[in-house]
């Protein structure tokens, strides 16, 4: 029995929408829709929800039509007014759609992968009979272009073509866009499956590539038309009903109010730190210093928006540099694993294109260019695990820079200019050079990177693999235990009668436990960063400023190199809070910039630390090269300029390695200066045994 009729939501509408509608009629015609919550509609009547679900056409067709011609205490028709139906309980996965859903009211949940340009759409189309001047209206379906066969004047009856009367007609606004499963939903190594959604009028153009989505609307099937003609598979489109935003962060995830208790009781545990750490990646040994810069990447500083409009990103970088064969990859495998929206590419396989954004034409049947959207754009609110950075093309490597700092992607490519959101902290992991790390060489010149990339990581982490009796013990002690654990698991699963008890697999999983399960940390993290915004006191505020200056003071002579620059101090801000946030505090104590200090200053002796003059040199990272080196090669060109001099414009090495050695330079290394600066273009050879300035 049906129960839809005009009467019935008029009867809905005054109980639930009248102040709605009311409001929604003082905004029309700028406003057109009323949204409507599915749950208001199932309390009301439980039939005509129902029936909504199953026969949906029908249904939304007297609805618009009941709120069209709702009765208004104000001079005023919603004659062309939308129904929107909002949060149906069941959300069908894109790859679980079957023949069964086409034609019923279904919600999906995903990423916008690709948005097309918003295009007006001929809804109602006026034919123009050029015989007789007859104007016929024929209403259009959103696929195949209709047109009439003869005129509908009797006495005309003229057939073929009628010409289109555009300003009679009738249009509205239409997208499509290309939805893809969120990656977190995800089974390991399954491809995301893809839906193509239609959008029309007010809903068009309110999201772009990279949005998380939910997508109310009504599954339509088309068939597929070959070279052979009409095919019997059927392609699937959504109708869209109504389309949500959805930021799905981690303060969007849904704690009980025992869990809230229990988040509460664990961040009164003094030794939350260590708690932390340990629940980072428990299966791999060691790495203290590295798990804790991992927990405060993942609980971030603020990001401000400042009366000027500049912004300050609170997410933090962190970089880990080191030998093949120490469980880089496995780390940041577990971090995304634990954020809410994780992606995880490897360098190798990925281009600039594939990290920030592609232009691409649709495949939607008129062949427009559109963005797809790229890993670091997928990521917004989430991190961006990037393995292999060191085999990336040096191309597809500056393409992060812009999506580091600004935490945006700007496009400009066949026509299309957007800018695109990328508010992701970025987990990297490189390779040395030459594979392995050369004890020999400094380690700023074994990281293959260019040196603006490099600045832009708030900590760099360099994991070396050398032998130590003590730690190699520890370390296969517990590789061979978290083994043991699982074979047994296994045993016990496979085999029937095995005598392995569940004790037994407990004890053995007790050394690869988390101390707090990944739910639980997660959940901890949200709530911290939904509820927690803390405040520097004075105390630490001087304390950062104390070790800040205390480092630009070893930069004030003349001769001296720069140590840090300002960045480092943001980078010191947002890892304070990301401390303070760990204890759920809403204060930053002395503890957290102590804390904070320590792990910068560790991360600055590997990395920035000249081991020629004993200081910290931010050139090192910055430019690549140290102020000492720097100095050494304008002095070797001065000594190559005054030979040149000399010479008739062409000087010897070995009178170059004599004046040099004068001045304390080993032959080895005026060897070295002499190659670095062949390979910069700033010196060449003329003859084997000579060199010149260029």
């Amino acid at each position: 029995m049906e129960t839809s009729t005009s009467a019935q939501w008029e009867k809905f509408f005054n109980r639930y929408y009248l102040g709605d509608i009311l409001a929604l009629a003082n905004e029309y015609p700028e406003k057109r829709s009323l949204f409507v919550d599915f749950v208001n509609i199932e309390k009301f009547d439980p039939d005509l929800a129902e029936e909504l679900l199953m026969h949906p056409d029908r249904v939304l067709g007297v609805a618009e039509a009941a709120l069209q011609s709702f009765d208004l205490p104000i001079e005023k028709t919603l004659s062309a007014a939308h129904l929107r139906i909002m949060d149906i309980p069941q959300k069908v996965p894109i790859r679980d759609l079957r023949s069964e859903h086409i034609s019923k009211l279904i919600a999906i949940d995903g990423l916008v992968r690709m948005a097309t340009e918003v295009r007006p759409r001929i809804r109602i189309a006026a034919f123009e009979c050029g015989g007789c001047g007859e104007t016929m209206f024929i209403t259009q379906p959103s696929g195949r272009f209709i047109e009439p066969y003869l005129c509908k004047n009797s006495e005309c009856g003229r057939k073929g073509s009628f010409k289109v009367n555009l300003t009679e007609s009738e249009f509205v606004d239409a997208q499509k866009l290309r939805v893809q499963e969120s990656p977190e939903d995800l089974r390991g190594g399954e491809q995301p499956q893809t839906l193509d959604i239609n959008i029309d009028d007010d809903l068009a153009g309110i999201v772009s590539p990279g949005g998380r989505v939910i997508t109310t609307g009504i599954l339509r099937s088309y068939q597929r038309i070959t070279r052979e003609g009409k095919s019997t598979f059927f392609d699937i489109i959504l109708d869209t009903v109504s389309i949500e935003m959805r930021d799905k962060e981690f303060k969007e995830l849904e704690i009980t109010p025992e869990e809230e208790k229990e988040i509460i009781e664990l961040s009164k545990d003094p030794e939350i730190y260590k708690t932390f750490v340990k629940s980072i990646a428990p299966s791999i040994y060691g790495y203290e210093d590295v798990k804790e810069a991992l927990a405060l990447q993942l609980m971030s500083g603020i990001p401000k928006n400042l009366p000027d409009g500049a912004r300050i990103r609170g997410d933090v970088h962190v970089l880990l540099v080191g030998d093949p064969g120490i469980a880089k990859s496995q780390l940041l495998r577990y971090i995304v694993k634990l954020a809410p929206r994780g992606i995880y590419t490897s360098g190798r396989s990925s281009s600039a294109a594939g990290l920030t954004a592609a232009a691409v034409r649709d495949e939607f049947g008129d062949g427009r260019w559109t963005l797809e959207a790229g890993a670091l754009v997928l990521a917004d609110q989430g991190i961006a695990a990037v393995d292999e950075m060191d085999k990336m093309r040096a191309e597809d490597r500056s393409a992060i820079h812009e999506a580091m700092e600004q935490q945006t992607v700007s496009i400009a490519k066949a026509g299309i200019m957007a800018t695109l959101k990328s508010r992701c902290s970025l987990l990297g992991a490189a390779n040395p050079k030459y594979g392995r790390f050369d004890p020999y060489e400094g380690i700023a010149q074994q990281i293959q990177m260019a040196p603006a990339l490099l600045s832009r990581f708030d900590l760099i982490f360099v994991l070396k693999d050398e032998p130590d009796i003590g730690r190699d013990t520890a370390i296969a002690s517990h590789i061979l235990g978290a083994h043991h654990a699982g074979e047994l698991h296994a045993h016990k699963t496979h085999i029937s009668g095995s005598g392995i008890t569940d004790t037994d697999i407990k004890d053995a999983m007790e050394i690869i436990n988390p101390k707090i399960m990944p739910d639980i940390l997660r959940k901890y993290i949200a709530y911290a960063k939904k509820e927690i915004y803390p405040i520097i006191d004075d105390e630490a505020r001087n304390q950062l400023i104390e070790f800040y200056l205390g480092l630009r003071r070893q930069g004030e002579d003349r001769d001296s190199p720069v140590p840090v620059t300002a960045r480092q101090l943001e980078a010191l801000v947002r890892l304070c809070e990301a401390s303070a946030r760990i204890r759920l505090s809403n204060e930053i104590t002395t503890d957290d910039s102590r804390r904070v200090i320590r792990v910068v200053e560790s991360c600055l002796r590997q990395v920035a630390f000249d081991a020629e003059t004993g200081k910290f040199d931010v050139d090192i990272l910055t430019t690549g090269v140290s102020k000492s080196q720097r100095d050494k090669i304008k002095t070797l060109r001065n000594i190559i300029r005054e030979i040149e001099a000399e010479h008739s414009g062409m000087a010897p090495k070995e009178e170059v390695f004599t004046r040099a050695a004068e001045q304390g330079f080993e032959k080895e290394y005026v060897d070295e200066l002499i190659k670095r600066l062949k390979t910069q273009g700033e010196l060449y050879e003329p003859t084997p045994e000579h060199v010149r300035l260029t």
